[in-house]
């Protein structure tokens, strides 16, 4: 281990570094005993990983963002956190950065320019390309930083981030600390590369390998990176090589690992090795490194009182659900007189072209929707006005952009995914269900992203592109689930969408695309997000239904000449209980219908709560109707038969007999 080689730096500052550098060991080491005492709970050890956090913390501005890991504490130290704060944070109490809501490192505080992770490895490497492409745009001069360990190589998500960041010229450093283990499975195990860093040759960008146990080699190496790509916006890829000597956590102990690898590594201790570097060479004395470490154990000593004097937290379940979504008050902006036909396809292009008037920050993803416009071509004409930058192509990916999006947020943008089909969503789940949804609620930061979802059936299009998925979202709190079944609300929704500053699911109909037209305001207009509308108003039966189902109640009212109440729900999550509550009280008889399959469908759950809210005004069951339970056939008569449309006129037939 050379440290001559990259010591460019005066006394003062590798005091600074030794300073930064043994703070997080001497935390480690004290929340180890506090462990063994039975005083914290769990811990995720990074003895012997330290000068990577600390190094590549020191060499970036203090406002640019990092996405760091379980092992990373000298990340959260060198950015200044202070130990009662991060103490709180580790203990679950309510002075904690997520209130309690959620544990170690999963959490994220823009006062330090931090991102949070998630557990599932990988998430964050797409959320620091949307930081990056936020800081790209504005021209700001910025780099952004992300770890991976070596295991999160092996995922898609890896990939597709740092995939999305070559193509877009990000100026993002991917940092892989290559310890040696995946929890208990080794490297030879996981990959066949000899170089995690040989990766970028794969993806055309630059990468290098550097000693992580060097904290001056990694100061020095990331210094010079982030300099470059400051003035020319790029990627690069750096793997740090150390060692985990613990645990994947503690509790797992380290009996997989050969001793002479331990000894090996132990003998490359980050810490004890520097220490040794500037106290041979007087570059700092013995008094003075006393008095740091005295400074940092009275900084511990204050902040473990907490554990016996943090007081209990405060159940209360009006806080937690009020928490779920960023609050804010809706604008509601009624249509003027001015209005023209519009298929629903074009209510849609209109609404998204005034919303990216409105919004100059908001930038658009997806595949194809640049010069191609889109499979549908929603977006034909959008780059001519607005610009390849805000207007942009992505590879052929979905968990990446959804990422990105939610990095726009945290970079003070707002953006809309477009998912060339709904069914494709599924490759990018992780990244709705456990990065938008839940990001506020874990750490405050909300989710300023739409995305929309060409869904549903009446193309013969087969079973990956015509699938109903509304409801696989349904169960997660934090999303936003609109569902408009005509032109107006869909133009209406879509920019009350872009107002929200939650994470949104815009689900458009591909059969109503080019089959509804009606006339719709030209001008700006908001249709509030949340509340359902009276298609028609009667009393022998209600029908409660959403999206390209409405027109099929509406086709069966008409040719039955039925006395019915007919509930355009538009928004699933929130679903507008009033609404429904009065419908039920109008006649009695209720019949919940959607195009998604009967079993688990949204439905289900509507049905459930009239029969436990509703009871006392209901004269029969509450009924539904939903596709069938086989996956959707390519057949256009098999699809016929498969669709709740072909059940529904005998089941209205039955409730109307009770």
């Amino acid at each position: 281990m050379t440290f001559d080689q990259y010591n460019q730096f005066d006394k003062k500052k590798l005091k600074e570094i030794y300073t930064a550098l043994i703070k997080p060991r001497m935390i480690e080491e004290k929340m180890l005993k506090l462990l063994r005492q039975g005083q914290v709970s769990k811990w995720f050890s990074g003895i012997g990983q330290e000068a990577i956090a600390v190094g590549a913390t020191l060499a970036l501005e203090n406002d640019e963002y990092i996405m760091p890991l379980h092992r990373n504490l000298g990340v959260f130290t060198t950015r200044g956190i202070p130990f009662k704060k991060l103490l709180h944070q580790w203990q679950g109490n309510i002075q904690g950065f997520t209130k309690s809501r959620d544990r170690s490192f999963h959490f994220g505080t823009n006062e330090y320019y931090i991102a949070g992770m998630i557990s599932h490895l990988g998430a964050t490497l797409s959320v620091a390309d949307g930081v990056a492409l936020a800081n790209k745009l504005d021209k700001k001069g910025k780099v952004t930083l992300a770890f991976s360990g070596d295991g999160a190589t092996s995922e898609g998500e890896f990939h597709e981030a740092v995939n999305l960041a070559a193509v877009w010229d990000l100026p993002v450093i991917f940092l892989i600390e290559n310890n040696g283990y995946g929890l208990s499975t080794p490297s030879k195990d996981q990959f066949k590369a000899k170089r995690l860093a040989d990766k970028g040759i794969g993806y055309g960008i630059e990468s290098k390998t550097i000693d992580g146990n060097n904290v001056l080699e990694v100061y020095y190496e990331v210094s010079q990176i982030a300099r470059e790509l400051r003035k020319n916006p790029r990627p690069f890829l750096l793997e740090c090589k150390t060692f985990r000597m613990r645990g994947h956590e503690e509790a797992s102990g380290t009996k997989y690992v050969p001793q002479n690898l331990l000894e090996e590594w132990g003998k490359k201790d980050p810490v004890d090795n520097f220490e040794s570097y500037v106290v041979l060479n007087k570059h700092i004395t013995s008094e003075e490194l006393i008095k740091i470490k005295d400074s940092i154990t009275d900084e511990i000593n204050e902040g473990v009182k907490i554990l016996s004097e943090t007081d209990a937290v405060e159940v209360d379940a009006n806080k937690e659900l009020a928490d779920v979504f960023k609050s804010y008050i809706p604008e509601v902006i009624t249509p003027t007189d001015n209005r023209r036909e519009m298929r629903f396809i074009d209510a849609i292009h209109d609404g998204l072209k005034l919303a990216m008037r409105k919004y100059d920050n908001l930038v658009l993803m997806g595949q194809d929707i640049a010069e191609y416009g889109g499979v549908f071509k929603i977006t034909d004409g959008f780059v001519d006005e607005f610009g390849i930058e805000r207007v942009r192509n992505t590879p052929i990916c979905e968990a990446a952009p959804l990422g990105a999006a939610l990095g726009l947020t945290v970079g003070g943008k707002k953006s809309m995914v477009e998912m060339q089909f709904a069914d494709f969503v599924s490759c990018g789940f992780n990244q709705i269900a456990n990065n938008l949804a839940k990001t506020h609620y874990r750490w405050g930061q909300n989710s300023d992203v739409v995305i929309r979802m060409p869904t549903g059936a009446g193309a013969a299009a087969g079973p990956f592109h015509s699938q109903s998925n509304e409801a696989w979202f349904f169960h997660i709190p934090g999303l936003k689930i609109v569902y408009p079944s005509n032109p107006s609300d869909a133009k209406g929704l879509l920019l009350a969408s872009f107002e929200d500053p939650n994470p949104v699911l815009f689900f458009e109909h591909k059969f109503l695309y080019r089959n509804v037209k009606e006339e719709v305001c030209v001008d700006e207009f908001t249709t509030e997000i949340g509340k359902a509308k009276y298609v028609k108003e009667g009393e022998d039966i209600t029908f409660i239904s959403y999206g390209w189902a409405v027109h099929w109640c509406q086709e069966l009212i008409d040719e039955m000449n039925l006395n019915a109440t007919l509930l355009d729900l538009r928004t699933l999550a929130p679903w507008d209980k009033e609404a429904v509550e009065a419908s039920v009280k109008a006649s009695g008889k209720v019949i919940v219908v959607h195009e998604d399959n009967l079993q688990g469908g949204i439905g289900a759950e509507i049905a459930s709560w009239i029969g436990e809210h509703c009871f006392m005004h209901l004269d029969a069951p509450v009924m539904r109707v939903g596709s069938l339970d086989t996956p959707i056939p390519f057949n256009a008569e098999l699809e016929k038969e498969y669709l709740g449309k072909s059940s529904l006129k005998q089941t209205v037939e039955s409730l109307l007999m009770w």
